[in-house]
This record gives C-alpha cells, structure tokens and sequence, in this order.
C-alpha cells in the first residue's frame, strides 16, 4: 500500500497546506480518505489521477473535510471527455446518505446520479467493509462532531489508521494498537486545548498506546509553531514522527 498525504490543512487557510485529504492505493484501489477545500486540484499540482479514484471515505461533516467532494463529482461528470463511467464507493458515518442528499439540493440532483454507477456505504461500528484487492476499511466512532469516526484500512498484515478529527480518546490507542501507520491529527498546543481536538502531549499518550510504525501528525494550526512538537512526542514515543506536508508519501511493502 502507498499512503499520500495530499491535504494537511486545517480550517485555518495557509499557502503551503489544502485542508484534508489522504489517498491510499493498492492493487485496483484508489481510496480518497476526506476531501475537504483544495484537494482535488492539489491532485493536479502533485500529478495524481483525479480520474482512478475508486472509493472516497469522509470522517464527518465539517467543511474542511468534505467541500470539494462536491468539486470531485463534477469533476468526473463533466471535467473529462469521455466522462466517467467507472462505479464509485462513498463511504461515510451514518448521516452520509443525507449530507449527500443536501449536497445535490444545492449544486444538482445530479449529483447523486452522475451518469455512472455511485454507491453510499453508511459504515457500522467496526464491521470491515471490502474495497477490493484484499483490502477491508473498518470505522470507529471518535470524540469531534457527532458522526465523526476514525477510519482503519487494512490489506494483508498492513494496516494504516486515520484518526479524522478527534479529541482524547482513552480506547483509541489500542483500536490502533501495532498499525504499521497511524494519521492523527494534532492541532492545538496544551495552552490552547480544546475538548474536540489533540495536543501534541494527546498525541504523545495516543502513540505509546497505540505503538504504530511510523507516527504521522496532520491538521496542525499555526499556533503549534511555539512548540517543539517532535520533542513532545518523544517524552512517550521514540518511534519515528512525521510532521506530514501536502505531497508527503510512504510506502508499505506487503
């Protein structure tokens, strides 16, 4: 599997982070995990297929997480000639189906009827659902908004887990517990805690329970600049610590 960091953002706009989007491909899997603003043409500027996606997964509902899906959908119906004809996967929390609903109230009902096969997946609490090529995703629900779940994406004995937006969670570390790579978001420093959202000192407890391979921190405000965030995490964690940027990818061998 090859994991991609292609937005790392936050809601607050940068020059050098889109909000929220990860794809992880294997086999004739192209999973989309969240599309929020800025993600589908920071595909085009990393030179990644927009086209090949096969399955999209949204964490919640908040803007920074899904506004370019709709951007995405358009895209395939009317940003190529031919236009798609590839079936698609939504996948979401429950409510996903209705959000869709809401979506095509205001740009089209077309939108739910593209002119190729679109199918939703209201996931159930920690049911595998298939993707294909060996792959499964499985969701738990996390403390944010009150759909928000994290999401596991597992193919053979690899395994990546997706925190979403998340605030501290004592059950979460060992959901992910051995993952060869877990994205967590890490937003706030500890003076300017929030409860629906981690710290890096969260982060660190989340990592030393979770012990993954490679510990990979996202969705990072500005204000994190006033802390040494690697040497936070290192006080629980000595494994290997990405401060992820749009572009970033890693590489899991079967």
């Amino acid at each position: 599997m090859r994991l991609t960091a292609i937005g790392t953002g936050t809601a607050s706009p940068t020059a050098d982070a889109v909000n929220a989007g990860w794809l992880v491909a294997a086999g004739d899997v192209r999973l989309l995990l969240d599309c929020g603003s800025g993600v589908v043409h920071r595909m085009a500027t990393l030179g990644m297929d927009w086209r090949t996606i096969t399955h999209v997964a949204i964490t919640h509902f908040h803007a920074d997480h899904i506004s370019d899906l709709a951007t995405l959908i358009t895209a395939w119906r009317y940003g190529d000639l031919p236009p798609r004809s590839a079936p698609v996967e939504i996948i979401g929390p429950p409510g996903t189906l209705g959000m869709l609903g809401r979506t095509a109230a205001l740009f089209g009902e077309w939108m739910l009827e593209p002119g190729f096969p679109l199918t939703v997946h209201e996931v159930a609490d920690n049911q595998p659902l298939p993707l294909g090529a060996d792959m499964t995703i499985s969701a738990r629900p996390v403390p944010h908004s009150t759909e928000s779940v994290a999401y596991l994406v597992a193919r053979g004995a690899r395994r990546i887990v997706y925190t979403g937006d998340t605030g501290p969670d004592d059950t979460l570390g060992a959901w992910a517990a051995g993952c060869d790579v877990l994205v967590a978001e890490c937003s706030l420093p500890r003076a300017m805690a929030v409860p629906a959202h981690l710290t890096p000192e969260d982060c660190a407890a989340l990592a030393a329970a979770a012990r993954p391979g490679t510990l990979v921190l996202t969705h990072r405000y500005p204000a994190l600049a006033t802390v040494d965030i690697a040497a936070i995490i290192r006080t629980r964690y000595t494994g290997p610590v990405v401060l992820a940027t749009d572009g970033w990818t890693i590489e899991l061998e079967d």
